[in-house]
């Protein structure tokens, strides 16, 4: 049976990433904490996920440093799990992913959530890949340079 590679010795980012994040759960506790979860029981509460699995992807992400611990913001003995700056960096993913489902997984006219801008109320625009000039590109206008 071939070995597996780890993830330091991957070299393409994508694999990297979704070695990562990429399991449902993970993801999932990403986007709530976007939504403002941080306790353990509130992530169990929203995701219905067994203890051991949450506590296991809540360690993962704080060792990643995609998560940290911190002293309850209400002066309780908890603790809360909050996004770093690496962290707040997946909003983009996190959107595109949204974005995604929206358009694709969703019958015309079918209720779903809806991620807006605070300010303006206003839904998101979509996401797009762009060249440095602002061109928006399709996938026929890129390409990936392999390592050799």
């Amino acid at each position: 049976m071939p070995s597996e590679r780890i993830a330091e010795e991957e070299p393409c980012p994508v694999a990297r990433c979704v070695d990562l994040v990429g399991d449902r759960w993970s993801l999932l506790i990403v986007r709530d904490a976007f939504d403002g979860i941080g306790r353990f029981s509130e992530f169990q509460r929203s995701l219905g996920v067994a203890r051991n699995i949450l506590s296991d992807r809540l360690r993962k992400l704080v060792d990643a440093g995609i998560l940290e611990n911190r002293a309850a913001s209400d002066g309780s003995a908890y603790q809360e799990y909050v996004l770093t700056a690496k962290g707040e960096s997946l909003f983009p993913v996190v959107v595109a992913l949204r974005q995604w489902g929206e358009q694709h997984l969703f019958a015309k006219g079918e209720a779903h959530s809806q991620l807006v801008d605070k300010r303006s109320g206003r839904p998101l625009a979509r996401m797009a890949p762009q060249a440095r000039d602002g061109r928006v590109l399709r996938p026929a206008d890129a390409e990936v340079r392999k390592l050799r």
